[in-house]
């Protein structure tokens, strides 16, 4: 009985999210839309935090040093304190596409209180100057060409203060086809597009990769030190700057991640990394969401499976119901809507992940990157 009562429970959870939660799983925000041409283009400088990123650099700064931009633009590329060849290799880049638009900045050692990538940040926004637009992209993510026109473009048009766009992940072994998708599907569940993109609704979100910030407004809103300990630094950015004007965030296939998961291990720490912070480190919220991911995940494929009569039903539907909601990104990841019955296992991987984000921040290691455990509760 009570079986059944948490089944109809879940069942009312996912009618409640297919059809009242600002269609966050129909993947409607895209940027595929046709953007004008502006009649002046605006200056635009790119900021690159790169640390130990030897590996992908070439096809970052390749990427972005043929951009088609009319207007002025220029790179500044934060070399992090990387122990590898990350500068040379960027060098070699400049080198080899004859451009003279980059420069490549030694960061400074990280100060208490910052979180690594945002300190980068924030000494490549000040070496900048006076610009209009700032790009914020991280260093393994790689651009089409017409990238920068249409992020500026749309947000002349639109008058956004802020336009971002979710970087389409790699998705090319048997680890990602089972949780990349699931990783953007489940961002949409807490960041509905939709609701970011309302000036009436308070959802404030942002994708890392790719955001395009008015360098007044972010003045205006306090700059990178006003989240300067922040791990899930692009929402919370995203939050600052709609307090500021319009924002926007799509889903792309302009910007691409050239990152790859190899393994289930791999794509674990990458969700671990944060998860914890998303609860705001408290052990309370992780007991409530490790409860609500059971029921509303585990709970109808177990009485679908071992269930009689209205119960099997009811874990049926509810079954259905997800597996339908997951279509849409599966069918932006090309992958087959089969995996779409598999986002129970797949749900509780996340759960667990989640779990062992709030263990390694307990053992002093969370938020860890590229050897720096960055999270810090309390602040």
């Amino acid at each position: 009985m009570v079986v059944t009562l948490l089944g109809l429970l879940s069942l009312s959870i996912w009618i409640g999210l297919l059809f009242f939660h600002g269609g966050f799983w129909l993947c409607l925000e895209r940027d595929d839309r046709p953007f004008p041409k502006l009649e002046i283009w605006p200056d635009v400088v790119a900021v690159v935090p790169a640390r130990n990123e030897a590996d992908v650099i070439d096809k970052t700064i390749r990427s972005l040093l043929t951009q088609d931009y009319p207007g002025n633009f220029r790179i500044i590329l934060v070399n992090d304190g990387s122990e590898d060849n990350t500068a040379e290799v960027a060098v070699a880049t400049l080198q080899d596409c004859q451009a003279d638009n980059l420069v490549i900045l030694d960061g400074k050692p990280v100060p208490s209180g910052w979180a690594g990538k945002l300190w980068a940040v924030e000494q490549g926004i000040k070496a900048a100057g006076s610009v209009k637009w700032l790009w914020l992209t991280d260093a393994d993510i790689a651009h089409k060409q017409d990238t920068l026109r249409m992020l500026v473009a749309k947000a002349e048009e639109e008058g956004l203060v802020f336009h971002s766009l979710m970087a389409r992940l790699s998705c090319n072994n048997f680890a990602e086809w089972a949780l990349i998708p699931a990783f953007v599907f489940f961002f949409q569940m807490l960041y509905p597009f939709r609701y970011i993109n309302d000036p009436k609704r308070k959802v404030a979100g942002a994708a890392g990769g790719c955001m395009l910030t008015d360098r007044i407004s972010l003045e205006n809103a306090g700059g990178i030190s006003s989240i300067r300990h922040a791990i899930i630094d692009d929402c919370s950015l995203g939050a600052i700057m709609k307090k500021q004007g319009k924002i926007r965030l799509s889903l792309t296939n302009r910007s691409l991640s050239i990152r790859p998961y190899l393994n289930f291990k791999e794509i674990g720490h990458m969700i671990s990394r944060s998860a914890y912070a998303q609860l705001r480190y408290s052990p309370i919220l992780l007991a409530l969401t490790l409860i609500g991911m059971g029921i509303v995940y585990l709970i109808p494929p177990f009485l679908a499976l071992l269930g009689h009569g209205t119960a099997a039903w009811i874990g049926i539907a509810g079954w259905v119901m997800m597996a339908l909601a997951f279509q849409p990104i599966l069918h932006f990841y090309h992958r087959s809507p089969l995996w779409g019955i598999a986002l129970p296992l797949i749900a509780a991987f996340y759960s667990g992940a989640t779990f062992f984000s709030a263990v390694h921040v307990w053992q002093g290691r969370g938020g860890m990157w590229k050897g720096r455990a960055q999270a810090r509760i309390g602040l």
